[in-house]
Formats: structure tokens, sequence, C-alpha cells
């Protein structure tokens, strides 16, 4: 439960505890989508209002990593959406009392991000046929991480870009016009101030206009996150430790930071907390930030391994890299959001890749029960004419909204008794008050939201232009 002493602005969340800050000047949102992950905009909660943290949902195995050139040790998957296909890529590998061929970089691709099929590539041989899914078989190939890279003064040649690397030496950059034939770029790491034996990330960030990587190292003997930043993905500057407030040591395998695509200023992550003594296990976290290195972690795993057997085994249960917009296959449900998984590490007749799913926007949301509860923001302008809210309640819940002015008063047509019930399950839901919606001449105006929520859950919300 998370409780606000006001006016100390004082916030407690289990043992962890923040300092809100007061008498700033308003936050310009302009139409931005603002997701309710932190206390970015939350002034003050009252009642039963909490943050609460939501857990995806298990899915189909999508993916049985069986092929001759697979095994039991496939791992560090890259999973994004381009155009009108979904691609993954994967290490390739088994070991049976060390390593039973060597590691393969290979690449699958779907339709719906869903059903994955490998394509017969006739790139590189195996057991005298090239007739596999294997791009790369040389130095990198233990944890080659690709992206499409979004940077508007891009090559074609290099559009898209990855890394690879070892534990020692460090990590290189790969180009690639397509996405399927891949070259080194250089014959020197561009990173070695690292442990990097483990998923390595890097992407373009379109709001800061540079690279941005991720990467593995050790901190007191805690494995533990850093990044750098890059304007040309080749000269990257000196590495700094990710910063946790209020979090305690613990071991983070891999990372999984990218920019939600809805929200690009907001970045998330999805570590792997590893456990080496309880058997090596793995569950994974979420975890957000504002400006790349100070995150906001829950403690909380989204994912437990659960009542499956094959998740508990050693280095089981990671989440992959990716996460993409798929159709639900729940009638009127529409888009939601996928993330990928492995199962059965180590075990078996090679590893397990399974789906998990969230509703759009659904990693955190302002939570009251039926008893309700109060959210208020922080000061904000903005810019547009409508209110949408995705927002979910219960048959009987409800949620209604007043605007404040910047000190907290009702500004009169928009009270919480002018407000229309919001009930129901929608990712953007119109707010009416008793004289329509039109919000126009609130705009540039220092304002507050006021929430009262009864058995419902806000995720998040934005300005439109429906008016």
């Amino acid at each position: 439960m998370l409780r606000v002493v006001w006016p100390l602005l004082v916030t407690i969340v289990g043992s962890v505890t923040y300092v809100l800050p007061a008498g700033e000047p308003a936050l310009n949102i302009a139409d931005h989508l603002q997701l309710f992950v932190d206390f970015h905009l939350i002034d003050k909660l009252e009642g039963e209002a909490e943050l609460r943290l939501h857990r995806p949902i298990m899915r189909e195995v999508v993916l049985v990593h069986d092929q001759p050139w697979e095994g039991n040790t496939c791992a560090y998957h890259t999973i994004f959406r381009d155009g009108d296909i979904y691609r993954m890529y994967y290490r390739a590998s088994n070991h049976e009392d060390g390593p039973t061929h060597p590691s393969f970089v290979c690449y699958a691709e779907s339709q719906d991000g869903i059903h994955w099929t490998r394509p017969n590539l006739g790139l590189l041989e195996f057991s005298g046929t090239s007739d596999n899914n294997i791009i790369w078989e040389a130095a990198g190939a233990h944890n080659f991480t690709p992206f499409k890279d979004t940077n508007p003064q891009c090559h074609e040649d290099a559009r898209y870009k990855a890394f690879g690397g070892a534990d020692k030496s460090g990590l290189y950059a790969f180009q690639s016009p397509d996405g399927i034939q891949w070259r080194r770029t250089g014959s020197q790491p561009v990173l070695t101030a690292g442990a990097f034996d483990s998923q390595n990330l890097a992407f373009w960030d379109g709001v800061r206009s540079e690279y941005r990587a991720y990467f593995r190292d050790l901190r007191d003997g805690i494995r533990d996150i850093k990044t750098a930043t890059s304007p040309d993905f080749l000269h990257w500057s000196e590495p700094v430790w990710l910063e946790y407030p209020g979090a305690p040591k613990e071991h983070l395998y891999t990372n999984q930071i990218l920019p939600y695509y809805r929200d690009p200023n907001l970045f998330i992550g999805f570590p792997s907390r590893y456990v080496p003594a309880r058997e090596s296990l793995v569950e994974g976290l979420f975890m957000t930030s504002r400006d790349g290195r100070t995150f906001r972690r829950w403690q909380e795993a989204i994912i437990r391994p659960g009542p499956n057997k094959d998740r508990w085994y050693n280095r089981s249960n990671y989440i992959w890299w990716g996460l993409v917009e798929t159709e639900s296959d729940l009638p009127g449900d529409g888009r939601e959001l996928s993330l990928y998984t492995n199962e059965r590490y180590y075990k078996g007749n090679g590893v397990k890749t399974r789906r998990y799913t969230y509703r759009i926007d659904g990693f955190v949301s302002v939570h009251a029960p039926f008893s309700g509860g109060t959210m208020r923001t922080r000061p904000f302008t903005f810019t547009g004419s409508e209110l949408l809210l995705n927002v979910a309640t219960s048959a009987a819940g409800s949620v209604h909204v007043e605007i404040l002015d910047e000190e907290g008063h009702p500004i009169e047509g928009f009270r919480a008794s002018d407000c229309e019930d919001i009930y129901g399950d929608e990712i953007e839901r119109a707010v009416k008050w008793k004289d329509g919606g039109d919000l126009s001449p609130l705009q540039g105006r220092a304002i507050r939201l006021l929430f009262a929520l009864k058995d419902a859950d806000i995720y998040a919300f934005r300005f439109g232009d429906g008016f």
C-alpha cells in the first residue's frame, strides 16, 4: 500500500521512501502520453489509492529450439517488428558437459508475433548442408543483439546494427543492410570497460538524438548494468553505472531496456534478477527511467517461475529483449503487448520460447479498491481539446475526473460532480462533463487533474484533438 503524508510530500512504498518535489514550475506535457509507472506526475494519493504493479499473462510456447544446430542453451533473443514482419534473433547452442557445437546466430520471422518460422536462408553450412536459418557463426555469436536503426542520418547499408562480444575482449559493432547479411564494423571492440558475458544492447534514442548502450559489468562483485552514449555507434562515452534509489543490491543478469514506443521520453526495462544461492534461478523485474540512468526498480517479480517446472532450472525464466504489439485472441480485445521468455534451459531436447502479454500501457496503474481513493497530479500545461484515459473498472466501479487550477481549486464546469460516470475497459476513453469535454480554453494554463477511483485502474492519459 502506498501513502502520502501531505504537505511534506513524502511517499512510502514498502520500505522505499521517495521525496516528491514541491514548488516546481508546471510541467509542459503537450499531447504526450503519460504513464503512471512512477511519481513523475503524481502529487498526492489519498484514501486507498496506490500504485499497483501488474504482471503479464502467460500465453503459448511460440518456438521450441529442437533443430540439430540449436539445443538446450539457446538464448539472448531479440524481437522487434519491422514493417509487416516480426523479426527474432537468437543464439543457437547446445551444452552437454561442454558445448557440442559452436554458437550460431539464428533468425526467425513471423507475420503476427505468435506463429514463427525458421526460413531456410542458405547462408552458412551445418553438418554438410546450408538448409538452415543460421546467419552468423564468428566472433560475437555468443550474445549477438541487433536493432533497426531509426536515426534519420543512418546510411541504408547500416540500417540494422548490433552488438556482440565476449566477456574479456569487449563489444564489437556490426551492421547490415537487410537484417540478414551482417559484417563486423572494424576490427576492434567499441566498448571495453565491462564484463560482457550477457545480452548487451543498444538503440537510437530519437528524443536525445544519440545512440544509447546498456551492458553488464561487475560492481563490488555483483552483476550490474552500465550505460554509455555515442553520436555514431563507434565512439562511446565513458560508461557510468545505473542508479536505483531505494533498491537493494542484487545480481541483474540482463537489462532489456528500451524506449517505450508510445512515449519515447520514458525508458522501460525488464531486467533479470539472478539468484545464485538458489540454484542460479532467474526471474524478471520491471523498472523505468526518465533520464536513462536513474531507474525506479520494482522489487516484486513480474514473471515468477510458477508451477511450470521448466522455469525452475538454472537460467530459465529470462525475459528477452523486445516488446511488440500483437493481436489478442480474445473477442473484442484488440491489440496487446507481447514479450518473450525462455524455459527448459540446460534441460530436455531444446529450450522453449514462450510469449506473455500485457494490456497496452499496462505495466503499472493508479489503483483503488471499491472503498475508493483519489490521486492528484502535479501542475502541468497541455495542448489538445479532450482528455483520454487508459482505464479499467469493474461493472460497479467508476472513475470521475476533476480539473483544478494550479493552486488546487476546482475549475467551474469541470468538477468531479459534473463528470459523467467513467466505467468499462478502454485504452482511450474520452472524459466528458455536463457541459461537454472541450478543453481548448484551458490550453496553456497550468492545471492539475484529480482522479476519484472506485474499484478501478488508470494506466495512462493523454490529451487529444477530438473537438
